[in-house]
């Protein structure tokens, strides 16, 4: 079998990793920065201009001629400048160089980024600065080298920054917990993330003739085929020529890019597919799922498709998500959120399981804020989708458990008794103990919990800083307690029974669609935050800003940024897609029923002039039908434009509800009306694709 087909040559080939590394630099080099990605001390600047130039050797000899700084603004994209390696030399020539200084720093335009007001348009240094635990990747041509993004007073400006600073947190606090039990050997705790990821399909001679799709990216107007996702036909179904030649470039893509994907399948709706890579550390993770996405998008123009990711491009039929599989994982192999064998690694293992169920239960409305964007609003509480309340699944054998540790007695071992630390009376936690709930916006599937509300067009670097950060400060309340405790195990023993007393309501094992689960919800006194723009504040509570800063990985100036940054973000999310619809309306949906009609009307004439009155009844009925739509329509575009005209408000927050509240339910009236007249008017006229032509002509 030749290169080019062999998996195991092709994966990683276009990655500078640690085997490329070990390869080409020398030997105290590689130690000293292999030490820097494993242990997270900090890098030694003398072994920079070594690693640069070995990089840079490297990439030419897979031609590449440009590098660049690829980091994660406050877009929740990606970006990057190319400079070549070539410099100039006083004989009109050029040497091809590229230096430490090159390779650790680079300055980008801050200003022109979303940064929340924490650089004026004329301050416009910011800095990348190269996260060397993430490897260096070509791609297009391109040494790309991952970074940070900060501005010229050291502000975040960007995803990456916070979610490595959480993850040094948390790491500090879970390594206080391992030495408590005896654990001496492990050097550091990272969490590991698997995200899966959703997205739609479709023709790109449809989407070109879209312009929501191609302003909003999604559908603003579509009425319902007769057939949706009802038959449960398309999910994990045999996968079409097309897609499957597209399925198998985009793994090649990936893989040469280091990115473990590794199961795709048909999901429920039509023309909804998913992809899931392999666990790696988290940020190893949101890398991967930047580059995914991009991929993913890129792979289908090249095949004459386009890859929508949207939360919600089509009306009627599930919308896409991100399941975020988080866990936490020791250095030296040991799942932290996997239920040990014995009463030792049981005690161990229960400790951390709290701590997430208290993380979870304290900061829900956090949670609720980092797994959301505008997108997400169509989609949460839907049939495909958590609710908007924050709850955690356990499962029957662990719930049990948790209710013993409430009770500090074993209700369910043959010995009976008072529930020690050891932990003896205990079962035996087998990996998968339950069932999974599909429902669960949070639930824990064996040894990890799934973010099942993380929405698909997001970074996730996000939702796990913030899990980080919470858990973090949990881990560290948990520490602060049992490095004084006069006798370990009774202090565990109480540390358990208070936090299953105090936050047991936020764990649930039933359906969250249903409404009596809204009602109980409610009564157990957990938030039921309705809207992306309801859940932007609870990053500027007090309670919010004491944690981030307590840990360092976001002050005040920071959260008030991207407090700016996401309302900002709505807004002209909104903005954009309510200008879209009336564009569509005044220029496309209008004028096509007008001509219809017109037609209608020329028929009527046409037959009473016959003298077969008799026969124009049908035809009147139906312009009439279709002139009431038509007017109400007219109305409705106008309401809207209004309705755009009256948001503005001083302050951004009631800037952004007025788009929520007002703009946003005037979209949705008019919605119904521009569908009304798809059923209507002769499918000859309508201007635009339908969703049964995109769904189902692939």
């Amino acid at each position: 079998m030749s290169n080019s087909n062999n998996l195991t040559n092709i994966f990683g080939e276009n990655v500078f990793n640690c085997s490329v590394m070990k390869a080409k630099l020398p030997r105290n080099v590689y130690k000293n920065l292999k030490r820097t990605i494993d242990e997270g001390v900090e890098l030694d600047p003398t072994i920079a201009d070594v690693i640069a130039n070995t990089m840079k050797d490297w990439a030419l000899e897979k031609g590449v001629t440009h590098y660049t700084h690829w980091f994660q603004p406050m877009t929740g994209t990606t970006a990057e400048k190319h400079d070549a390696f070539i410099a100039p030399t006083a004989d009109g020539k050029v040497i091809l160089e590229f230096s430490g200084k090159e390779l650790i720093k680079g300055e980008p335009d801050a200003s022109s980024f979303p940064n929340g007001g924490i650089r004026a348009t004329f301050e416009a240094r910011g800095y990348t600065a190269w996260d060397c635990t993430s490897p260096a990747f070509i791609r297009d041509n391109v040494l790309c080298i991952p970074t940070v993004f900060v501005s010229y007073t050291g502000e975040a400006l960007d995803k990456k920054t916070p979610l490595l600073r959480s993850m040094d947190a948390l790491n500090k606090q879970a390594i206080r917990i391992l030495r408590l039990f005896g654990n001496t050997s492990t050097k550091r705790v990272v969490t590991t993330v698997g995200a899966e990821q959703e997205y739609f399909l479709i023709d790109k001679k449809y989407y070109d003739q879209r312009k929501d799709l191609i302003f909003a990216g999604r559908t603003l107007f579509g009425a319902m085929p007769p057939k949706g996702q009802e038959l449960e036909d398309h999910y994990f179904g045999s996968i079409k020529d097309r897609v499957a030649k597209y399925m198998q470039e985009l793994d090649m893509e990936l893989w040469k890019l280091g990115v473990s994907a590794k199961t795709e399948h048909n999901e429920v709706a039509p023309g909804q597919f998913e992809l899931a890579p392999v666990f790696t550390t988290t940020n190893k993770a949101t890398d991967h799922n930047q580059l995914i996405m991009d991929t993913l998008k890129k792979v289908a123009n090249r095949n004459g498709l386009v890859c929508l990711l949207h939360e919600k491009p089509f009306a009627g039929i599930n919308g896409s998500g991100k399941h975020n599989n988080w866990s936490m994982s020791t250095d030296d192999g040991q799942n932290l959120l996997e239920p040990g064998n014995d009463p030792h690694e049981n005690a161990q293992f229960l400790l951390f399981l709290s701590a997430v169920i208290k993380a979870v239960d304290t900061y829900p409305e956090l949670l609720r804020l980092a797994a959301s964007n505008p997108g997400n609003d169509h989609r949460l509480g839907a049939n495909e989708a958590p609710p908007a309340i924050i709850s955690i699944f356990l499962g029957d054998q662990l719930t049990d458990i948790i209710e013993q540790l409430e009770k500090g007695i074993a209700t369910s071992s043959k010995q009976g008794g008072e529930l020690r630390i050891s932990v003896p009376t205990l079962p035996a936690l087998p990996k998968d103990n339950t069932d999974r709930n599909r429902t669960s916006p949070f639930a824990f599937t064996g040894n990890k919990f799934e973010f099942r509300m993380v929405a698909s067009s997001l970074s996730i670097a996000g939702p796990n800083f913030v899990l980080n950060t919470i858990v973090a400060e949990v881990l560290k309340e948990i520490a602060d307690r049992l490095e004084k405790a006069a006798d370990f195990e009774m202090e565990i023993q109480a540390l358990l029974q208070e936090i299953v007393k105090k936050h047991k309501r936020i764990i649930f094992n039933g359906n969250n669609y249903s409404d009596d689960w809204v009602k109980e919800a409610e009564q157990r006194g957990l938030p039921n935050i309705r809207s992306f723009v309801e859940s932007v504040p609870s990053i500027i509570h007090e309670k919010s800003i004491k944690v981030f800063e307590e840990h360092g990985v976001l002050n005040k100036t920071e959260l008030y940024s991207r407090y700016e940054i996401v309302l900002e973000q709505y807004i002209k999310t909104i903005n954009i897609e309510a200008l879209t619809m009336v564009d569509m309306s005044k220029k496309q949906i209008i004028p096509a029923a007008i001509k219809y009609c017109t037609a209608l009307a020329q028929s009527i004439n046409e037959i009473k002039a016959t003298g077969l009155t008799d026969l124009t009844s049908v035809q009147e009925e139906y312009l009439k039908e279709i002139s009431n739509v038509l007017i109400s329509c007219k109305a409705k575009v106008l309401d809207l434009e209004n309705a755009l005209k009256n948001a503005d408000h001083e302050n951004i927050y009631d800037h952004a509800l007025a788009f929520r509240e007002e703009v946003f339910s005037k979209m949705a009236e008019l919605r119904r009306d521009g569908d009304k007249l798809e059923t209507l008017v002769d499918s000859s006229l309508w201007p635009m694709p339908t969703y049964e032509e995109m769904l189902f002509n692939m």
